[in-house]
């Protein structure tokens, strides 16, 4: 008969070594033992609380005169946080901080709304100078407030605290699948602490302490038995290790009735539980939730930007592209007469790259190197620090001594804003591949070229040259699967952070 119980290696696992690597409670905060949660939704509720004061005390200040519309801006000043509380203004318990702008924008347009009804209604004039202070500090403040709540919990949550203690549950395939993705960049709200293997004969990975077992059903078993038995395992399993959330993974058995008694379950011991559905690199933009008869439904949007968004991203690089220039062109100056005075070389370096769809342009950056550091790229090739199709090397003898400097600032770089200029490039993109490494492509790295190559990417802000070709393609088909007009600027913004440091510059 199959049995469904805890496994006595895994409890002994679990009582022995424990992964720092994924509990959060170790995870870079080994002098604390306990991990502390960060309330954020209280943190931005006394932020909201704080916004509203200060904007009735200037809403106040500015039309005390008028008695009615100071009371009155009071009243919109005081009712702001209940606004953004019924518009889903505060963060998700378990993932934080989401839709940093949207909710408040809502409420922004939603008091506009209010304010003009009550203007006309009883004759009070409230939209005058005072009312667009007031909006524009309870807007402008509820937006940072959001913001630094989510950078505190970004890096509370680098240092493996604010984390959920989870357990994972599924085949031991599924398990270590979910594992890879879990430990890959990003936030990491989870911090798994053991799994619940639903045994199929294969071995379980060694990285997290297996404390429950679920051997697959025999033909003929009562089906009603077995669900409440696997439901009671993994209730075991969760109480053993003190788990907060239970994480069901991609081809787990707990589907359909199982897994919503799994639900009741988990919310009678107030246990959150999410599934990974295998899905990796999907933006939360790009996903929707529907329902069909009784069925809940995924809907993963296809990445195709409107041509107003895409226009919008030409203009924004023509005309960046165009006030750069402008701006530092006696930096350009600078760099060109130091690069030639290094030798007899010309100061710009053009070489060939493949743009969108495949086609060749010719890019240009500073040189970097000594004129003849193309003829010796065969003889350093067995000592660089190959990786996939990139050739790299950390202290390349071509590289010139002004050419360090301008490599770890990405002051190179700079040229290629002429590329941007001509449309060949953007601002943000892809990296821009080499014709060798395109014709070696594999399918998936050919998605690549359905965006136009850029100045500056994930794979800029995510690393640079200490990024695996593994990685580099990930994060270029993430960014190109995902594309949003906003994420550019964010990317932007990012970048001056990574090249001041000069992170992953070589």
């Amino acid at each position: 008969m199959a049995t469904v119980g805890l496994s006595s290696a895994g409890v002994r696992a679990h009582a022995g070594k424990r992964p720092s690597h994924f509990d959060g409670e170790n995870r870079g905060a080994h002098s604390q033992p306990v991990n502390r949660p960060f309330r954020y939704r209280r943190a931005t509720a006394a932020g909201d609380l704080l916004i509203a004061a200060a904007a009735a005390g200037a809403s106040w200040a500015l039309s005390r005169e008028n008695v009615d519309v100071a009371i009155a801006l009071n009243a919109i000043a005081v009712g702001w946080p209940l606004v953004l509380t019924a518009g889903s203004g505060r963060p998700d318990r378990l993932f934080g901080v989401r839709n940093t702008y949207r909710d408040v924008l809502q409420a922004l347009a939603g008091l506009l709304s209010v304010a003009a009804i009550v203007s006309a209604l009883l004759s009070v004039p409230l939209l005058g100078p005072a009312f667009l202070v007031t909006a524009a500090v309870l807007t402008a403040g509820s937006v940072v407030v959001r913001l630094l709540v989510r950078r505190r919990l970004g890096r509370l949550r680098t240092m493996g605290r604010a984390t959920r203690r989870t357990l994972v549950v599924g085949p031991a395939a599924g398990v270590a699948a979910t594992l890879d993705r879990f430990t890959q960049d990003g936030e990491h709200p989870l911090s798994v602490v053991a799994a619940c293997i639903e045994d199929d004969g294969t071995a379980p990975p060694a990285s997290i302490p297996v404390v429950g077992t679920i051997d697959r059903g025999l033909p003929g078993r009562d089906d009603a038995l077995r669900d409440e038995e696997m439901v009671q395992a993994v209730r075991l399993a969760a109480q053993r290790v003190r788990a907060r959330a239970v994480c069901v993974t991609a081809g787990s058995e707990f589907a359909g009735d199982r897994l919503r008694a799994l639900t009741w379950m988990l919310g009678d011991l107030n246990i959150d539980l999410v599934t990974d559905l295998g899905l990796s690199d999907v933006a939360a933009h790009r996903m929707g939730l529907g329902s069909m008869g009784s069925s809940v439904l995924l809907h993963i949007k296809q990445a195709r930007p409107t041509r107003l968004r895409l226009l919008a991203k030409v203009v924004t690089d023509r005309v960046l592209a165009t006030m750069i220039l402008l701006l530092i062109s006696p930096l350009l100056l600078g760099i060109g007469l130091a690069v030639k005075l290094t030798d007899s070389g010309p100061a710009i370096y053009r070489q060939v790259r493949v743009g969108r769809d495949g086609l060749f342009f010719t890019m240009f950056k500073f040189r970097t190197m000594y004129v003849d550091a193309d003829l010796r790229r065969a003889e350093l090739l067995d000592s660089g620090d190959n990786d996939g199709l990139m050739f790299k090397m950390r202290e390349d003898p071509r590289v010139t001594r002004i050419g360090r400097v301008l490599r770890k600032y990405s002051l190179d770089e700079l040229p290629q804003l002429v590329n941007v200029l001509r449309g060949e490039m953007s601002l943000v993109g892809p990296r821009p591949a080499l014709p060798e490494e395109v014709a070696a492509y594999d399918s998936t790295a050919r998605r690549r070229l359905v965006a136009i190559p850029g100045m500056t990417g994930l794979w800029q802000v995510s690393g640079r040259s200490n990024l695996s070709w593994n990685e580099t393609v990930r994060l270029d088909l993430r960014y190109v699967d995902n594309w949003s007009y906003g994420h550019d600027l964010q990317l932007l913004g990012r970048t001056a952070s990574v090249v001041v440091r000069s992170t992953g510059a070589y």
